[in-house]
């Protein structure tokens, strides 16, 4: 049974078979060149059942209402008559057309270029933009998946032996479906009766450039030597680095003489000289880092859905595994750290690059998505992380910081803050004096900030360094100020920065002073405790600006932008930033519960979301329970006394099972203020919360000694005086702790009487 190889293939294996005159997916796939023989044959398959008339006429009678109304759309399209070209285009859509059915009606009726002006027109016009953009989508699919379909390449390929004209349209076919052609041209370079059609299939892979190469060196470790020679050949005459790998790999590890000699020329042909002294296995680890990083030089179809992972096997060919393309790179940096981790088991870049693409892969997969190259692993990605232990889990932080990914930075923080002890300044391979942690910490993202403090003050550092002081004054931070939230409004005009920025205050964000460039609002970015989305509405030049020179921005380069741009404009700048979580373009006329949505999902994806309620409670128990720790430690290099302002100022508005803890914090603290605090919280409670807080307090004496003023004794000795139970008893424990002698007992003990 064939199957077809469209534009979604989803989670299956396909296997492109092979190729012949008539048929050329029929060659045998192992290549043996003595062995190969074309087949010229009859390809029998069983007798289809016919349709009956009366489905055939209905059929028919479709395509032809289909037809009309797609020349409906477009008349009306052009006639300005937006509301019935809405219902009509509408109506198509809903037929659920087959993208390749769909294709050959637009071609076959009112033509490409007609369709697609009415579609351009359309998509500037609000109320049909969505329609129009669906309409094209399914039309550019449907072409693709024509173009992709293993007969339709069949087909091209026995063209490039027919006359010129033959050749050339093939030629051109074979280009437009790039990567999908390379299992059948990889075949038919290898039909050995037939020099002429193997010499056109090696001229259109030479061709075909970046689309032949991950394709040529996942075939070349099984092939023979001689077709291993003639693979790097045709490498050696593309100019595609990410070949060298695995051509340094294969002259490693090749005993056959001529493999070598052509191996070390293809090198050198695309690099210009031979340099074996780099290992094979720090090569693919670079390699697999430029994938990571989705660098687009590696992306053959770089606005499809789902891209190419490749296998060879000599019993069944070249085949590829379709992969969502937001997992894609992940994916391929995850198999190349494999391939150099076979090489070389200690590379520990190669493990950290592996364990952060995992992560990515995790992270960037589509809810409910099963990756076909990857599909159970048996244990989540932290299992790896935290196995792997610190130093690996900083390397891995380096890289996220350095590209600005917020989510994977929290995944590396955590496996950090798992695993890291007293020792946690292991410095992460090759990466020299660096401390990812402490770069954490002024990660544009209060998020990122928190856990990092939560981090390194969980492992009590023994040893001092620099920006210490930080680590305990944000864990203070994060009980008073986590559910924060801030926004920087840059638009225009004064009427469009009003409009957003009231928008956002009604959701609780505090707005910084609205501006209309990035510059005018440098000091109030500076001023704020961190942004957490940027909201732009510009012309289309000056968004892409405002966004490039964002990630340019130390303090924004991890901010999430929600860009409001022109039908023009989008169209402008969707092509530069369609693969950056990190921004989101929204046409402008929206309504303001659109900005909202795509304002709460840019954030959540880019930066893990706005900190709830509930996460803010988190952060204050996680970061309390942290400062008790390293209270009761008497840290010599976390200085709890850092501390002291962010908890003084919330134990005015603390409540509860929180204040209590807070003021625990506070009698490890040894000043002044910190006592009075808590005696005068323990003066202004009622009942058991009194009873807790001046517990609290007389700590603070035992440790520190008095420090109270003679109005906070006087009360003490009043309260002593008229309470009663357990509050009598902690108030008076209070003064012992105190050490005031006289003037604490003999008023109670003379009553009345003291004053007389």
């Amino acid at each position: 049974m064939r199957r077809r190889v469209g534009i979604d293939p989803g989670r299956e294996e396909f296997t492109v078979p092979q190729c012949s005159i008539t048929d050329l997916r029929r060659i045998p796939a192992t290549l043996v060149p003595a062995a190969l023989v074309l087949v010229a044959g009859l390809a029998f398959s069983a007798p289809a059942l016919a349709d009956s008339p009366s489905d055939t006429m209905k059929a028919k009678e479709q395509a032809t209402k289909d037809a009309s109304s797609l020349d409906d759309f477009v008349h009306y399209v052009f006639i300005d008559r937006g509301d019935v070209a809405q219902q009509v285009g509408q109506a198509l859509l809903d037929r659920e057309l087959d993208p390749a059915a769909f294709a050959k009606l637009v071609d076959s009726g009112v033509g490409a270029e007609r369709f697609t002006r009415a579609v351009t027109r359309a998509q500037r016009s609000p109320g049909l933009e969505a329609v129009a953009s669906k309409l094209a989508k399914l039309y550019d699919a449907g072409k693709l998946a024509s173009i992709r379909d293993p007969d339709a390449i069949s087909a091209a390929i026995a063209m490039l032996t027919g006359d010129m004209r033959q050749r050339s349209v093939g030629r051109e076919r074979l280009l437009a479906a790039g990567e999908y052609a390379a299992p059948q041209l990889f075949t038919a370079m290898f039909a050995g009766n037939d020099a002429a059609l193997a010499a056109s299939a090696r001229s259109v892979l030479v061709e075909m450039g970046r689309h032949s190469v991950m394709p040529l060196v996942t075939a070349l470790p099984k092939l023979q030597p001689a077709q291993q020679e003639q693979v790097v050949k045709v490498l050696g005459e593309m100019p595609q680095t990410h070949a060298l790998p695995f051509l340094y790999d294969l002259l490693g590890t090749t005993q056959n003489d001529s493999v070598k000699l052509a191996t070390e020329r293809a090198i050198s042909q695309i690099s210009g000289a031979v340099n074996a002294q780099m290992p094979v296995s720090d090569r693919y680890v670079d390699l697999a880092l430029a994938y990571a990083k989705a660098s687009p030089s590696l992306l053959t179809f770089p606005n499809d859905p789902n891209l190419l992972v490749w296998n060879f096997e000599p019993a069944t060919g070249l085949t590829f595994q379709s992969v969502d393309a937001k997992v894609y790179p992940a994916t391929m940096a995850m198999k190349l750290s494999e391939l150099a981790l076979r090489r070389d088991a200690t590379n520990t870049r190669g493990v950290s690059t592996w364990i952060g693409s995992n992560f990515t892969r995790e992270l960037r997969s589509p809810e409910g998505y099963e990756n076909p190259v990857y599909p159970a692993l048996g244990r989540d990605a932290m299992y790896y992380a935290v196995a792997a232990g610190p130093s690996i889990g900083q390397s891995v932080l380096a890289g996220a910081l350095d590209s600005a990914d917020t989510p994977l930075v929290r995944k590396a923080l955590a496996s950090l803050e798992k695993t890291g002890g007293r020792d946690l300044w292991t410095a992460p391979a090759g990466s020299g004096d660096r401390r990812p942690l402490l770069d954490a910490l002024k990660y544009p993202n209060r998020r990122v900030q928190y856990e990092a403090a939560l981090a390194i003050g969980s492992a009590q550092p023994k040893d001092a360094f620099p920006g210490a002081e930080s680590v305990v004054r944000t864990l203070a931070s994060s009980i008073r100020d986590a559910q924060a939230k801030y926004a920087l409004i840059v638009a225009g005009t004064t009427e469009e920065q009003s409009s957003l920025s009231d928008q956002f205050r009604a959701r609780g964000f505090t707005v910084l002073p609205p501006a209309n460039n990035l510059q005018s609002a440098g000091q109030a970015i500076a001023d704020a405790p961190g942004v957490d989305i940027i909201v732009s509405q510009l012309p289309s030049a000056a968004t892409g600006e405002l966004i490039t020179q964002s990630l340019g921005d130390s303090r924004l380069r991890a901010t999430p932008v929600l860009a409001l741009v022109t039908t023009q404009g989008y169209l402008e700048q969707y092509p530069k930033f369609a693969r950056d979580v990190r921004v989101r373009l929204l046409r402008e006329g929206v309504n303001p519960k659109d900005i909202q949505a795509a304002s709460d999902d840019l954030i959540a994806k880019a930066s893990g979301g706005l900190i709830s309620g509930d996460e803010a409670e988190m952060y204050k128990a996680r970061s309390l329970g942290v400062l008790r720790d390293l209270a009761v430690s008497g840290s010599p290099v976390l200085n709890i006394m850092e501390a002291q302002g962010p908890l003084v100022t919330a134990m005015a508005d603390a409540k509860g099972a929180v204040r209590n803890r807070i003021a625990e914090v506070l009698s490890y603290v040894n000043s002044k203020q910190a006592q009075v605090t808590l005696t005068d919280a323990a003066l202004n409670a009622e009942g058991d919360e009194s009873v807790v807080l001046l517990t609290f307090a007389a700590g603070s004496a035992k440790r520190y000694g008095n420090q109270l003023d003679q109005r906070q004794i006087d009360a003490l000795v009043g309260l002593a005086g008229t309470a009663t139970g357990e509050q009598a008893v902690a108030a008076a424990a209070l003064l012992g702790a105190l050490n005031i002698q006289n003037r604490s007992v003999v008023p109670l003990i003379l009553g009345d009487d003291a004053t007389k």
